[in-house]
C-alpha cells in the first residue's frame, strides 16, 4: 500500500450495531476515547527522591451521536429494552471511517453500549429550513481499534 501523506476526511463513516443494523445516519459522532488511571508509588527507602506512576483502571468515554429525526421506532424500542433489561440491552457499536473510494480505514468496535441519554429536537416555528435533531448519548464498556 502506498503511504498517504492527506489525513483522511472526517465526514465520511458508517454506524452500526450488532453487525449490520443501522439505526439512521448520525451526521455527528463524538466522544470516542479511554482513558488510563495512573497511580503514584514510591518505596520509602528508595534513594531518589521521586515518584514512579503504575498504569492503574481504565475508563471508556461515553460517545455521543446527533441524526435527523426520521420516521423509525428501532432506536425507541432499544431505551425501552434498556430501561427494562439492562445490561441484557447491550449492543456492540462500530464506527467506520471510509476513504475516498469508500473503502474502510480504520474502525472502533465499541461494546456493551446502552444509550443512556436521548434529547429530543428543540422545535420553534420561525424558520423552516432547519432539520429536526435528535442527540443521544451512549454508555460505553469497553473499546478497541480495527484498521484493515
Amino acid at each position: 500500500m502506498a503511504n498517504r501523506t492527506t489525513p483522511y476526511g472526517a465526514f465520511n463513516y458508517v454506524v452500526e450495531f450488532d453487525g449490520g443494523e443501522l439505526l439512521g445516519g448520525f451526521s455527528d459522532v463524538s466522544g470516542i476515547g479511554t482513558e488510563i488511571t495512573v497511580a503514584e508509588y514510591r518505596n520509602g527507602n528508595e534513594k531518589e527522591n521521586h515518584v514512579r506512576k503504575v498504569a492503574g483502571i481504565h475508563k471508556v468515554s461515553d460517545v455521543t451521536g446527533k441524526r435527523g429525526l426520521i420516521n423509525s421506532k428501532s432506536l425507541f424500542d432499544w431505551i425501552k429494552a434498556a430501561r427494562t433489561n439492562g445490561p441484557d440491552a447491550q449492543k456492540t457499536m462500530k464506527i467506520t471511517l471510509l476513504d475516498e473510494a469508500q473503502k474502510p480505514v480504520q474502525s472502533w468496535i465499541l461494546r456493551g453500549v446502552i444509550p443512556m441519554k436521548y434529547t429530543g429536537p428543540t422545535l420553534a416555528g420561525k424558520g423552516g429550513g432547519d432539520v429536526a435533531m435528535e442527540e443521544i448519548v451512549f454508555s460505553i464498556h469497553a473499546f478497541e481499534i480495527e484498521v484493515p
